[in-house]
């Protein structure tokens, strides 16, 4: 029938000479679950239909498509069922699975976006599991020619999960996974792959899940192919959460042989997360928004881009600008240079603009305990942060006394990494550091450089003496000796600053200390032409510890008063100010 609908075969007939619901069998009964397969089998027709068909006529299968509605709509016997919303859902769907697959042959030099229209198709084809899985495997295909081997490997676990929540509907065997939470370990992600719609058929009906990728040999295939490709991307780890899926199936049936190459690549995998260590580029992150009406569904909507290992912001600029140049002109396109608010009353309605800003991975304190390692603080990554700098009059930079600093907090809506290269940013958070909260947190950052260079059990001598140039150089312009001097001088008058002082004066104490373990460190570390150079490093240390240490050694006399608790008359413990003893008094 969809064929039919998409050519103007002649002059459409009369509603009154067409059937009420064209597609619906005489004698369907709107309140069984018969819809669902309605539902399957219109979306797989125009699944064929746009994907084989050259020729077929956009316009003429709208027309068609918003005729049925028409009928749903006007059909008085059905107004108190649930068939008119279903057939609108349905018809929305298809229009918008339409609409993505004829926008594809637009954007085909677009890659973001293009994924993102392939996402939706395969978003739109949720209820036909046999279609998403091939949607999922051709998103995977496009990212590994763009040798985005981490994305590619999303695709194909997400396509893993599917098949995982059909099976368990089938068998329920203790060696395969519980559907798609079993995958929740390798990416929070594949919890979308759940199969919890009332329109999900079971897979033993005619025609649901019929392809050769919904069996366990199917599923064990999957997954090694993502194995593989998260090793081709570096991520070693995930490669070991894979196969902790895969082999309880190989044991379940005995496949020594398939084992044995298993745990010969676990082994690799984890040889290799040993000897590449901090070595490994897992990504770099930016914000990108974009501003006008020339862009359309994107107007005024603002992004995560991932890019590949350590891309510079001119890289990710220049990328875009070529590209969106070539849709508008030169003289159309406008790149904003700096990472302020966009205020759309300033811009002009005839440009389209472009503001993108370099974001890293944000995580609270309590996150960080669980993120040790460089691969946790690169995975599963949902919030980033960015810094602009400014002043109370207006300028971005001045003096240290002078100097705020706005952090801005984006949340996506899934986690990185994903099925896509960018994800759509869903919330923002902003709150500003006083001048002394941003020395606060220069400092600790330093101590925290220093503290991991100095202890990493292959030290790089070279990053180290970087780091203790930086800190303890006698050259350095705005370097730790200047804060102190600018705001451990002199106990400050306000006391609502005093806590402020005291936590800077406690970060100076971990800093020199850092700094002296560091210029031990790099005694063992240096080559024999270098000794001079250690010298002078060592004088530059002392020199600094000296001049900081009245400025570290001048405590703020009322955060160390002592507290003195009265007696109290009445023991009850539950009126006592404290529970630790009081002091005697002296008698």
């Amino acid at each position: 029938m969809a064929s039919h609908l998409s050519f103007g075969l002649g002059t459409a007939g009369s509603r009154e000479e067409q059937p009420s619901h064209p597609g619906l069998a005489p004698g369907w009964d709107p309140g069984s679950d018969n819809f669902s397969r309605v539902k399957m089998q219109v979306t797989m027709s125009l699944a064929s239909l746009v994907g084989k068909s050259s020729d077929f006529q956009e316009e003429y299968l709208r027309r068609s498509l918003r005729t049925i509605l028409a009928y749903a709509e006007e059909d008085g016997e059905m107004q108190n069922t649930l068939l008119p919303s279903q057939v609108d859902e349905l018809l929305r769907n298809l229009n918008s699975i339409l609409s993505d697959t004829v926008k594809m042959r637009e954007f085909q030099e677009d890659p973001e976006m293009l994924m993102d229209l392939m996402y939706r198709i395969a978003k739109g084809y949720q209820t036909s599991p046999d279609l998403r899985l091939t949607w999922l495997q051709n998103m995977a295909e496009k990212h590994n020619n763009r040798k985005c081997y981490t994305e590619s490997a999303m695709c194909l676990i997400h396509a893993a999960a599917l098949v995982a929540e059909y099976l368990s509907m089938l068998e329920d065997h203790k060696y395969l996974p519980v559907g798609s939470v079993t995958f929740q370990n390798i990416s929070p992600n594949v919890l979308e792959e759940s199969a919890v719609s009332d329109d999900i058929l079971s897979p033993d009906e005619d025609g649901v899940c019929s392809g050769r990728y919904f069996t366990e040999s199917g599923l064990v295939g999957l997954l090694e192919q993502a194995a593989e490709l998260f090793s081709n991307g570096g991520l070693y780890e995930a490669v070991n959460e894979v196969y902790k899926i895969i082999i309880p199936i190989l044991e379940a049936r005995r496949d020594f042989r398939k084992l044995a190459s298993t745990h010969e690549k676990l082994q690799r995998a984890f040889d290799n997360i040993i000897q590449k260590g901090h070595k490994r580029m897992f990504g770099t992150y930016f914000r990108v928004g974009f501003y006008g009406a020339k862009f359309g569904d994107l107007d005024e909507r603002e992004f995560i881009y991932k890019e590949p290992g350590i891309t510079h912001l001119p890289e990710i600029s220049h990328r875009l600008e070529n590209f969106y140049s070539q849709c508008f002109g030169d003289e159309t396109l406008v790149m904003i240079k700096d990472s302020t608010p966009v205020d759309r009353k300033q811009l002009n309605p005839s440009k389209a603009y472009i503001q993108i800003t370099y974001v890293e991975p944000y995580f609270d304190d309590y996150e960080m305990k669980d993120r040790l390692t460089n691969f946790e603080k690169n995975f599963n990554l949902r919030r980033f942060m960015y810094t602009t700098p400014f002043t109370k009059s207006g300028r971005p930079r001045g003096e240290l006394n002078e100097q705020y600093k706005r952090k801005t907090i984006l949340t996506t809506m899934h986690s990185f990494p994903y099925v896509k290269t960018r994800i759509n940013v869903i919330q923002k958070e902003e709150f500003d550091l006083t001048p002394i909260e941003v020395a606060i947190e220069d400092m600790q950052k330093k101590t925290r450089e220093l503290a991991v260079a100095t202890h990493r059990e292959q030290p790089d001598a070279k990053m180290l003496q970087m780091l203790l140039q930086g800190s303890v150089g006698a050259t350095v312009n705005q370097g730790p000796l200047e804060v102190a001097q600018v705001f451990l001088n002199e106990i400050p008058a306000d006391p609502k600053l005093f806590r402020h002082h005291n936590k800077l004066r406690l970060c100076f104490k971990e800093f020199i200390m850092r700094c002296g373990e560091a210029v031990e460190k790099n005694k063992h570390l240096i080559t024999s032409d270098q000794k001079e150079y250690q010298q002078e490093l060592k004088k530059n240390y002392n020199r600094l510890r000296e001049n900081l240490r009245p400025m570290l050694e001048r405590k703020i006399p009322e955060l160390y008063k002592p507290i003195i608790r009265p007696r109290l008359e009445n023991r009850d413990s539950f009126k006592r100010l404290s529970f630790r003893r009081a002091p005697e008094e002296n008698s």
